[in-house]
Order: structure tokens, then C-alpha cells, then sequence
């Protein structure tokens, strides 16, 4: 299991390189492709952290085009000696590999995505010897990934995205859109997504909004409708309580019906507001328990209210 933010980075950087399109992009190249990244020792099985420190290196050699060196820093705070050992990363592997290298800093704020960009100069007077400029992996540069398509398309840049974008006033709904999003794979993959999620938002607020957003969803994982049958309860739970105040019935109809929109959002079926008014305002414990037995074969939200046989019943939307 990952331990800590870098190492969280270093993994996403190393089995998903796909994550570094904001960097060919800056660099004017095309989306890389996972199979043009390779091993630069050739006595490791798998990419790892190289000695003096440097948390990810990797080797660009794709089959046509320019070989080059990445090396890829995380950095959550400014450190005014970073510019001292980046220039000497970028040194060291120059040599070592005969190849040109691309320093790549991810940072979770702007202030500290700002400083990283450089450029950081050694020389004497007016005349530098050698500058160092960062590629920089920030709010700035990375895309805020709020369409939950888009992260079943692009798993792994969604996750940097949710990462870097962590202090943003945009966290929730970055976050609420890559939970969703993951749930669409196989549910090993998505509980892996997951804990790198996690991890990477290690020592922020926003990890605990996460962690409430997997604890929403975990009972997925095993399959068999079981988030369904969670979501059903807990909603039957809350109208219960609700009851006391408002009727047992009318309690517990506002219970199911919750259960019944949640099912429908968990899928990501489009819920008009004529459907949410529709479900939410029944009081019909019978449909509403016919409801939520539907929601979770149903194609299209407005197909619960179509009769057993014939065409569905269809609400009109609100103007």
C-alpha cells in the first residue's frame, strides 16, 4: 500500500505515465502512450526511485521521434535548496544517460506552483551558467476533471487532477466527478484508484470529503446490488428518524424515496427535475418499494414509471 504523498506521486507517474499529457503538451508533443516509457536501470524489474533522491525517473523512447530523460519532483512546500538539487538532478542525469532531461515539479497550491516554475540561475553577475526551469504539474497547468466521462476515459489524469486541485475551491465537485467516474471500471481497479486518491491528499482537508465519498460507494465493490440495498436502508433509517417528527408514513416514503434517487446517481443516470419531483413527492410505499427495486436495471430514470407492458410513462420537464 502507498505510504505518503511522494510515493503516491512516484506510483501514479510510474504505472500510469499516461498522467504526464500536460507535460507533452507544454512541450508541443503529442499524448504519450504507456509502452514509450521504459526502465532507465538495467538491474531494476520496475521503475524506481534513483539514489540522491530524485522521487520519480523515467525514459522517454518512443519509436519514432527524440529519446529524453523525465525526472518528476513532488513539492508541497517552497525550499529555497530545491533549486540547488534540481540543477544538479538535472546534471547527473544528463551525463549518466547522454540524454536531454525534463524536470517536472507537481504541486497541490499556486503560490508554491508559481515559485517552482523558475527559472532558477547559477552564474556570477550578470551572467548565468546554467538555469534550471521546471515543468510545472499545478492548478495552473493541470485541467480541473469535473465530468465523471472523462475520468472513466482518463483515469489517470483525473487522479492528478483531484491531487493538484485539492486546495481549490473546486475540490468537491473534482472529487465527487472522479468518485463516480472510477466506479465505472472492475472493482479491484476502482479500489486502487481509490487508495491512490487518498493517499495523494494525504496531510489536506479534502481527504476526509473523500473519504466520506468511498465510504458512499464501497459497498460496490463486492457487487451484487449492494450499494443499492445500503443506500436503501440508510434512506429508510433517515425517514424513520424524520418520522417522529413529520408521520411514520410520510417518514418513511421521504426514506425511500432518497434510496431511490441515490441508486439512479450512483449509476449516473440523468435525472430531470420532473423525475426528482415526481419520486420525491410519492407517498405511495408500495411504488416508491417498486421504484427502487427498478432503479438498478432501469436504462433511463424515466423508465421506473413505465407500466409493466408498453411504452414508458414520460414526466415533462420543468420549464
Amino acid at each position: 500500500m502507498v505510504k505518503a504523498t511522494h510515493e503516491a506521486s512516484h506510483r501514479l507517474f510510474q504505472e500510469h505515465p499516461e498522467a504526464l499529457a500536460p507535460v507533452f503538451e507544454a512541450l508541443g508533443l503529442p499524448p504519450p502512450s504507456k509502452d514509450d516509457f521504459d526502465e532507465l536501470s538495467p538491474d531494476a524489474t520496475e521503475i524506481r526511485p534513483m539514489e540522491r533522491r530524485v522521487d520519480t525517473v523515467l525514459r522517454f523512447a518512443p519509436d519514432m521521434g527524440e529519446n529524453f530523460v523525465l525526472a518528476l519532483e513532488s513539492q508541497t512546500k517552497k525550499d529555497p535548496d530545491k533549486a540547488r538539487s534540481w540543477a544538479y538532478y538535472v546534471a547527473y542525469l544528463c551525463a549518466k544517460y547522454d540524454l536531454p532531461v525534463v524536470l517536472v515539479a507537481v504541486c497541490r497550491d499556486r503560490a508554491t506552483a508559481a515559485w517552482a516554475a523558475g527559472p532558477f540561475e547559477c552564474g556570477v553577475a550578470s551572467w548565468p551558467t546554467q538555469t534550471t526551469r521546471p515543468i510545472v504539474l499545478g492548478p495552473q497547468t493541470v485541467p480541473e476533471v469535473t465530468d465523471e466521462v472523462a475520468v472513466a476515459r482518463r483515469p489517470a489524469l483525473a487522479v492528478l487532477s483531484a491531487i493538484v486541485h485539492s486546495e481549490s475551491r473546486r475540490a468537491p465537485a473534482i472529487l465527487e466527478a472522479v468518485a463516480r467516474g472510477l466506479l465505472s471500471f472492475e472493482p479491484d481497479i476502482t479500489k486502487y484508484w481509490f487508495e491512490m486518491v487518498e493517499v495523494g491528499l494525504e496531510s489536506t482537508p479534502t481527504r476526509e470529503n473523500w473519504r466520506k465519498l468511498m465510504q458512499d460507494v464501497i459497498t460496490h465493490f463486492p457487487g451484487h446490488r449492494t450499494l443499492f440495498e445500503e443506500k436503501y436502508l440508510e434512506g429508510r433509517a433517515e425517514g424513520k428518524a424524520e418520522g417522529k417528527a413529520e408521520g411514520k408514513a410520510e417518514g418513511e416514503a421521504r426514506g425511500e424515496a432518497k434510496g431511490v434517487l441515490r441508486v439512479l446517481e450512483v449509476r449516473g443516470l440523468v435525472i430531470t427535475d420532473a423525475v426528482r419531483e415526481r419520486i420525491r413527492t410519492c407517498s405511495d410505499l408500495t411504488l416508491l418499494n417498486d421504484w427502487l427495486d427498478r432503479a438498478g436495471t432501469v436504462e433511463r430514470a424515466e423508465d421506473l414509471f413505465a407500466p409493466e407492458t408498453g411504452h414508458p410513462e414520460l414526466p415533462e420537464d420543468t420549464p
